[in-house]
């Protein structure tokens, strides 16, 4: 499995950011996709993670609504709608692919998943 990050960039407070994930090789459509962030010095927090057909998502208090995540299970695609971006959202943020179920409450655990992206840079000043 190969993701790859873009959308990332430069913006200012109160901006918008769409970031894009696209999945390529063996694909584990069934499973949660997430996105999760890391700023320097900080651990890797989870940001939005969504189920496979898109119908339920979950999302850290700290972006709630803000943020957006969507999927496109044809595309093999996972996207992060960033609104109102905040000085604290400056981060790497990194899309991941699980590759089997998880419990509830867990979705958002980075150790949950398998696959993980380079990344892409997103500083909000």
């Amino acid at each position: 499995v190969q993701l790859v990050e873009s959308g990332g960039g430069s913006v200012q407070t109160g901006g918008s950011l769409r970031l894009s994930c696209d999945s390529s090789g063996r694909t584990y459509s069934n499973y949660y996709m997430g996105w999760f962030r890391q700023a320097p010095g900080k651990e890797r927090e989870g940001v939005a993670a969504i189920c496979r057909n898109g119908g339920r998502s979950d999302y850290a208090d700290s972006v709630k609504g803000r943020f957006t995540i969507s999927r496109d299970r044809p595309k093999n695609a996972v996207y992060l709608q960033m609104d109102s971006l905040k000085a604290e959202d400056t981060a790497m943020y990194y899309c991941a692919q699980a590759s089997r179920g998880m419990e509830p409450g867990t979705h958002l655990s980075p150790n949950q998943y398998t696959y993980w992206g380079q990344g892409t840079q997103v500083t909000v000043s």
